[in-house]
């Protein structure tokens, strides 16, 4: 294949199809490589899209095809890369040159790809779910009756305690109802019996630690 224009109608199906695939945000170019003698660069002889880059029919390549000309740049196809556009739109790139059988350049198709908007919409994202920006110490659960909320604070207070109430001493009992009273956890109806019964003691037992927390007495044992 010496010449582009033989396999037009072929790489304009192929051209198009991504085009078509990919949306009104991905621009997908042809170019002819064949006449850089004459305009210098390649020739875009097809392009879906082009008011990404603001190219048409008949406008030159970029840098990169000079590149493979002059031999410069043997590296081939690139694949990924990021650009930028005059007014600043940045756009996912890839292009895939189009080799004649003595392996040399002859076209390229190019795949401009905007992600601009991808890019604005990921800043707005990261504003609402950057974790250094959020207060990660307050901790809420949402239920569906208080009955819950105080089975959660229990558990809580356990984890806080860091042993099971089976091996819990006194102080360790007293340092979970603190943690109790601090979470407000006396002011749901009847807590007190759940508590007691959780920690296996009696209202009075109950009664007098609270005094201790509220007093701020060093617990004894």
């Amino acid at each position: 294949m010496e010449h582009i224009n033989e396999e037009i109608d072929f790489l304009t199906s192929i051209v198009k199809g991504i085009a078509s695939q990919f949306g009104n945000y991905c621009e997908v170019v042809l170019l002819d490589l064949t006449q850089h003698e004459k305009y210098g660069s390649g020739l875009i002889v097809l392009i879906e899209n082009g008011h990404i880059t603001g190219r048409k029919v008949g406008d030159t390549g970029t840098n990169l095809g000079l590149e493979v000309l002059r031999g410069t740049d043997r590296e081939g196809d690139k694949l990924n890369y990021l650009t930028k556009t005059k007014d600043g739109r940045m756009l996912r790139s890839s292009t895939m040159y189009i080799r004649n059988s003595e392996g040399k350049p002859i076209g390229c198709i190019c795949i401009n790809f905007d992600i601009t908007s991808f890019m604005m919409i990921e800043t707005a994202i990261k504003e609402f779910t950057d974790l250094n920006k959020i207060n990660t110490d307050v901790k809420e659960v949402f239920v569906n009756n208080v009955n819950d909320v105080l089975t959660l604070l229990i558990q809580e207070a356990q984890n806080h305690v860091g042993k099971p109430v089976a091996h819990m001493s006194k102080e360790d009992k007293i340092k979970g109802i603190k943690y109790l009273d601090g979470k407000g956890a006396f002011l749901i109806q009847k807590a007190g019996d759940k508590i007691c019964e959780y920690y296996n003691i009696s209202k009075y037992t109950l009664y007098n630690y609270l005094d201790v927390v509220r007093s701020g007495e060093e617990i004894k044992s």
